[in-house]
């Protein structure tokens, strides 16, 4: 029969239907099922059945029949088509009486085909044979089939293996499934190499989960051992085996094993790899290496997968980064994560950008992992490139410059590793972000294609088109930025050799040109530095190899000529305008300082513009001027004694005069003069010195006599001529003391750091004369109230400081300058902002540039005062460079006095004074102060001057915060010598007065001058110390050299000391500077000092209370008479002193109470004027400062107390207790002080705080009394008692607003009473809980004024606002007599108060 029934079809011809086969296979099956059943010799027939078809299978090729499909034959015409059907095993299979001799046949049959090879078809006789056994119908004995086939697994050989567990799923039974688990699992411990298909094969069996829990802990275990191709199935297990409540620790572990990073290879296998495959030697490792990248994209395609679909996944995954702290512990592979939840998963976007804004603010994830992030992931992080970008855009719109940064990284990082597509995408949010108009973007954004120009200039020049668009919006950006843009475009267009075509250098060459043709300012300003920059990027000397000398030369020559022309073109086009001229110079001057010119390019320069400036601005000493001047005209401020027949002289008086006269007389002779304007002395000077000092290596002997030449001028010292002068003469010699000022000012940054003695004290000499100057200029200031200084920096960040206006403007404002200040002012400012920008270049104009809403501010509402603060006319002094400081270091210089044979005629002793000690300690801090505080407010409203807080520092600004603090760094021995010399000055002061009385004493200017020292000392030490960069790893070496020079002050080691002992040693030294405060001002900035530094240390807590001692013995301390007066700010001092003191004392409430129960008492009793004799610094003025503090720290103290638990011990609960006991009793004595100081700041701030300390008394207090209360009953009764009777007050206070009607109170009137409401019905909720209702008693409580009056008005309430609830009087069985007098009733009064007033201080 089985003869009859199987035929073969050899020549592959046209088979019947699909259906009919199966039909025709069906009925087959039933067929036979009945012949066999019905058989007289049934069972024994299946027997005899199954042994004629293992006689017949003997053969190979029968068998082989047998296996492959069955088909029908039929004629060809009746063929439509062909069709699967089942083999004969596998029908015979599928009869319940044949299976289980059919099954036993055939796994006797397998082992003989397990170690033979595929046949020449590619069929494998033992696949074929398993094969029958899938997708069977039913399985009679699935017991008997499971344990065959887990023999077989056993024995086969390792590519069966493989095959064999792989089909276990589609054999077995799911009644199976958990023995199968339990097989494969001890399967899994003996032959790790086949973790791929039991994993895969767990996936798709129903186990338990406790079974798949033990199975992930022992695969998390070969982790790490594991073969890369394998990783994706092992980590698909894992992540689907995770279950809600696992998933985080799941994760956790995962994140700790999973490395893909060492199966990458490193970088140096990488190249020598490249450069065997150059030479064709590695083809099979250059495979290996596609392969493993396919491999690590598709463990990360797994991970995705999950993240997608699974929320806890993604959850834990962001749980599991979070919950590290230290930075060290962070992997590259978090930071892709991150990368990739943020990409993949929409509903945790928000939370992924939460951690990482909190992970780099922390700085926890730095520019390290990241690079290490894009580098060794790049291939996935490629894929989400756009997410990658969005996440970027979305930091750079923070405020937190770290936040910005890491966006910039970003993008560095995408550009870098990136496809050119994705490079596009970069430049081209770059430039969006550079077109915002947000000045922290824009800033941002240059600074990364400035970076990535210079990274890839290639890559950058296929963008160029992008960057190019920037041009167009030039005019609303600062010089800075605009010199990156220029910088930028430059350095693209001329990368190339010359000759080339360049699309980019013509099109900046027409923009410049039409900028510096413009008459408006800001068009030429622009013009001007896009030139000088182009300029200076074309002059560069760039080293190049050996072997192309000779066409570098060709091209140096080339591009040299070019400079030229252009560098000609500008000097043509400012040299009719005073302050295009200045700008000019000053730019280039910055272009010199910053870059390396070529030799050829920088001589013609040089010689150029020392032939100008000598024929511009110096004359012989002999040489008479010649004009009428109004004051006799003298060579002043000379530091040498000069013969008549040698010597030079600045010719400043007559080209000035010739100048100011020439604008009030409007004459058209200075049109055709080609003298340079006196104007521009000082920046010509600073160009002329940078490049003698880059020509000569810093030497600048070559022009040393420019720092000891007089000049020509009238006495500048008024005397009593001042009173008698003209207004024209007092703004002649105001103006002319302006122009000697910044001219010794760019003298002084010229020759600060020469070496020779000789030098140095004549730069000494020289700062003397500043300070006498700036005398000068006050006196002059202080009578001149509408001057108008000569400019001295042209930028557009100091647009609204330096309006362009004209005479017939300035005699106007001169005419209104004793009005009204506040048209006045606005007026200005809007001249400022509309006349600079849009008024075009005219002479008039020019010579009268200057600035006055800043000056208004000064003198606006002081009339009658004669002081004026140079402060305000920052914007028209010449800047300090950073270097000018080393003058610091200098101690007693002895200067020669040579003959005219040059011998030494005398010796001449010059030291830094206090004064000129001052003055550059002054300066000193406004940089600091400017570059190292943090400025948030970055984002400007419409139309708002955004360059006010840079005006004047312009050249500070070019270098990088690093660059700055490590010159404050080398410049701390100094200041720490200068502090030392002025604390021990201040301390034998107090000696001398001590012991000597009848000598005079010192003078007072001396004491404030070397007491403003020591406060800008101090000031200058904080703000190095405070400054945020501190927190970033990479200025770790600036932290430890600054704290080294102040440790070295008490000891010197050799051996480098860890962060905690110098900080310590630090802040030993530093605290013993506290003996001789000379004022409260330095003893304030001494204590932020030392906060600072704690800021630094990882366990502040043992210093915490040395400076809370020291804060006490300042406010302890009886300062001279006058210092309340003297110093505008002593209040706010007063007030962040006292914050220091309770926020780090030990023990807040017995402080609050020293201050409230001690020193107030005192004050009270003291006469009006006197202060409390334990703390001097409270006084009727200063009292509200002090309760205030007090207040808002109780407050503070109170919330920070974590609320009890039942759970808690029974000494946590007394302790808390007794805690709170103290604090109702501090909140007692503060609310009744309203009694006695009933001001409108006392009485807010009760109404204020008072709210906040119930609402925190409701909050942490009463969960701790619920379950206090039965043991500690009379305790918490008093407790409960002391509170209401302060609460009545605040009910008096409530109504006393009332009273007045002062809405600045009864605003907080609503919010207050229903906190009162709260706690009544809180404490009756309280007293039931623990069975004790007869405790409360509730009553109706009369409306009082502060001293406890009737309110007679209120006397008579209607009875239905009596009833409708009340605020309850807690008392006990024994206080309830003194009770029954008073009752309460709020809500009433808390109702009608909401229906007249509108609470709109609900923040408070």
């Amino acid at each position: 029969m089985v003869s009859k029934r199987r035929r073969l079809d050899s020549e592959n011809r046209e088979t019947v239907t699909e259906d009919a086969s199966s039909v025709d296979q069906i009925i087959f099956q039933r067929k036979l099922f009945q012949s066999l059943r019905k058989h007289p010799s049934y069972p024994k027939i299946i027997e005899e059945f199954v042994s004629g078809l293992e006689s017949y299978i003997e053969d190979c090729d029968c068998l082989r029949n047998c296996l492959l499909p069955c088909e029908r034959l039929q004629d060809e015409e009746a063929s439509t088509g062909t069709f699967y059907s089942k083999s004969l095993i596998k029908l015979l299979l599928g009869i319940d009486i044949l299976q289980p001799a059919i099954i036993k046949m055939l796994f006797e049959k397998v082992p003989q085909f397990l170690f033979e090879n595929e046949s020449s078809d590619g069929i494998n006789m033992s696949r074929l044979i398993i094969n029958q056994l899938k997708w069977l119908d039913r399985i009679v004995d699935s017991k008997d089939l499971t344990s065959q086939m887990m023999q077989l697994i056993s024995v086969a050989p390792g590519n069966l293996q493989h095959d064999f567990i792989t089909s276990l799923p589609e054999i077995l039974v799911d009644s199976q499934h958990a023995n199968v688990g339990k097989e494969l699992s001890k399967l899994l411990v003996q032959n790790t190499s086949l973790t791929v298909p039991i994993l895969d094969v767990f996936s798709s069996l129903r186990l338990d989960s406790t079974f798949l829990s033990e199975i992930r802990q022992l695969v998390m275990g070969k982790l790490s051992s594991v073969r890369l191709e394998d990783l994706p199935v092992i980590v698909k297990f894992i992540l689907h085996s995770v279950t809600d409540t696992t998933s985080l620790e799941v994760i956790s572990e995962l994140r700790e094993k999973l490395n893909v990073q060492h199966f990458i290879l490193p970088s140096r296998v990488q190249a020598s790899q490249s450069k065997l495959k150059s030479k064709g030697l590695t083809s099979t490792s250059g495979n290996q290496e596609n392969s493993d990248k396919d491999c690590v994209i598709l463990v990360f395609d797994v991970i995705k997968s999950a993240i997608r679909y699974e929320k806890a996944i993604s959850e834990a995954w962001i749980k599991a980064i979070e919950r590290i702290e230290s930075a060290t512990e962070h992997k590259a592979l978090d930071v892709a994560m991150l990368l990739i939840i943020y990409s993949t998963s929409t509903q945790t976007k928000k939370g992924t950008e939460k951690v990482l804004r909190n992970k780099i603010q922390s700085g926890c994830i730095q520019e390290q992992l990241l690079d290490s992030a894009f580098s060794t992931h790049y291939l996935v992080l490629k894929d989400i490139c756009p997410s990658i970008l969005l996440l970027a855009q979305t930091l750079f719109h923070s405020q937190d410059q770290r936040i910005i940064l890491f966006g910039s990284l970003l993008y560095k990082y995408a550009f870098k590793f990136f496809d050119t597509y994705c490079q596009q995408e970069v430049v081209g949010a770059l430039v969006t972000h550079v077109c915002s108009g947000n000045e922290a973007e824009v800033d941002t954004a240059l600074d990364v294609l400035l970076e990535l120009t210079v990274l890839n200039p290639f890559a950058m020049r296929l963008n160029a088109v992008f960057v190019k668009g920037i041009l167009d919006y030039l005019e609303n950006m600062s010089p800075q930025q605009i010199r990156k843009i220029f910088c930028i475009l430059s350095t693209l267009a001329f990368s190339q050799q010359p000759g080339t075509s360049n699309h980019i250098q013509d099109e900046m060459h027409l923009v410049i040109r039409k900028q510096l043709s413009s008459t408006v300012f800001k068009y030429k300003l622009i013009g001007i530095i896009g030139a000088v920059t182009m300029a200076g990027i074309m002059a560069e000397d760039r080293s190049v190899p050996s072997n192309s000398t000779q066409k570098r030369a060709d091209v140096s020559s080339e591009w040299c000529t070019q400079v030229t022309s252009l560098l000609q073109l500008v000097h043509s086009c400012t040299e009719q305008s005073p302050w295009a001229s200045s700008l000019y110079y000053d730019e280039f001057a910055n272009l010199i300082q910053e870059r390396k010119l070529a030799p050829k390019t920088l001589e013609w320069v040089g010689q150029t513009i020392f032939n100008d400036f000598q024929d511009a601005f110096v004359v012989d000493f002999c040489a008479v001027p010649e004009g009428d001047f109004p004051f006799p005209v003298k060579a002043l401020y000379g530091l040498e004694e000069y013969s008549s027949q040698d010597g030079i002289v600045i010719n400043l008086l007559p080209l000035f005069f010739q100048e100011f006269s020439g604008v009030s007389q409007v004459t058209s002779q200075e049109s055709s003069q080609k003298s340079m304007s006196p104007l521009c002395l000082a920046s010509h000077f600073r160009l002329l010195r940078l490049c003698v000092a880059r020509q000569h290596n810093g030497n600048l002997d070559e022009i040393d006599g420019l720092l000891d030449c007089p000049l020509f001028l009238p006495d500048l010292e008024p005397g009593e001529k001042l009173e008698s002068m003209s207004a024209k003469e007092r703004s002649l010699m105001c103006s002319l003391t302006f122009l000697t000022f910044n001219w010794f000012r760019e003298v002084v940054n010229a020759f600060c750091q020469q070496t020779s003695p000789e030098m140095k004290g004549k730069v000494l000499s020289r700062l003397k004369d500043l300070v006498e100057l700036q005398e000068i200029l006050e006196k002059y200031l202080a009578v001149i109230p509408d001057y108008v200084p000569p400019f001295t920096n042209v930028d557009l960040d100091t647009l609204d400081m330096i309006p362009r206006s004209s005479s017939a403007v300035s005699t106007k404002s001169r005419n209104k300058g004793k009005m009204g200040g506040r048209k006045q002012k606005a007026d200005s400012s809007k001249a400022s902002s509309t006349e600079t920008l849009l008024t075009e270049d005219t002479p008039e104009c020019d010579t009268v540039l200057s600035g006055r809403s800043q000056v208004d501010k000064e003198f606006a509402g002081k009339e009658g005062k004669t002081s004026v603060s140079l402060q305000n006319y920052r914007a028209f002094f010449r800047e300090l460079d950073i270097e000018v400081f080393s003058i610091l270091h200098s101690g007693l210089v002895t200067k020669f006095i040579l003959d005219t044979e040059m011998h030494t005629e005398a010796t001449e002793v010059v030291q830094l004074g206090p004064a000129e000690l001052l003055f550059l300690l002054e300066d000193l801090s406004q940089k600091l102060e400017n570059i190292l505080t943090p400025s948030f407010a970055k984002r400007h409203c419409f139309l708002k001057n955004k360059g006010n807080r840079n005006i004047g520092f312009s050249h500070l600004h070019q270098r990088s915060v690093q660059d700055i603090v490590h010159c404050v760094v080398q410049l701390l021995t100094p200041m720490c010598n200068h502090l030392e010399n002025i604390h021990n000055y201040f301390q034998s002061l107090g000696a001398e007065h001590l012991s000597v009385d009848d000598k005079p004493s010192v003078s007072a200017q001396e004491q404030h001058t070397m007491s403003s020292c020591y406060q800008k000392l101090l000031q200058i030490f904080h703000t190095l110390f405070a400054w945020k960069g501190f927190t970033h790893h990479s200025n770790d070496h600036l932290l430890h050299s600054a704290l080294e020079v102040l440790t070295s002050r008490l000891k010197q080691t050799e051996q480098k000391q860890p962060l905690e002992e110098l900080i310590s040693q630090s802040f030993s030294y530093l605290q013993n500077f506290h003996h001789c405060i000379p004022n409260f001002q330095c003893g304030l900035y001494l204590l932020r000092l030392l906060m600072a530094l704690l800021g630094k240390s990882a366990a502040p807590t043992q210093k915490k209370e040395k400076l809370a001692s020291l804060a006490k013995q300042l406010l302890c301390r009886a300062w001279p008479h006058g210092e309340k007066e003297k110093n505008t700010n002593f209040n706010d001092h007063l007030h962040d002193l006292l914050c220091i003191y309770l926020e780090h004392t030990d023990n807040v409430l017995k402080a609050i109470e020293e201050i409230a129960g001690v020193g107030v008492p005192e004050l009270v009793n003291a006469p009006k004027d006197a202060s409390s004799s334990t703390f001097p610094t409270l006084t009727r003025h200063t009292f509200v400062i002090f309760f205030r503090v007090m207040m808002a720290e109780l407050e503070k103290t109170v919330k920070s107390l974590q609320a009890g638990t039942a759970t808690d011990s029974q000494q946590v609960h007394e302790e808390k207790l007794l805690y709170w006991n103290m604090a109702v009793r501090d909140f007692s004595i503060l609310i009744n002080l309203m009694k006695i100081f009933d001001s409108y700041p006392v009485l807010h701030v009760c109404l204020k705080y008072g709210r906040h300390f119930v609402e925190a008394f409701l909050k942490q207090c009463m969960p701790l009394l619920d379950f206090s209360f039965r043991k500690h009953r009379e305790d918490v009764l008093s407790l409960l008692g002391t509170l209401q009777l302060n609460t009545r007050l605040l009910h008096h206070l409530c109504g006393h607003s009332k009273i007045h009607q002062d809405t600045r109170l009864t605003k907080h009137v609503p919010l207050l009473k229903k906190s009162l409401e709260l706690l009544v019905c809180r404490v009756k909720a309280m007293l039931v809980l623990n069975n004790c209702r007869e405790a409360f008693w509730l009553g109706t409580l009369k409306n009082r004024d502060l001293q406890g009056e009737e309110i007679v008005s209120q006397c008579s309430s209607s009875p239905e606002n009596t009833s409708e609830g009340s605020e309850g009087d807690m008392t006990s069985h024994v206080s309830r007599n003194r009770a029954t007098e008073d009752g309460e009733d709020e809500s009433s009064d808390g109702q009608k108060d909401q229906d007249n007033d509108e609470s709109d201080d609900s923040s408070d």
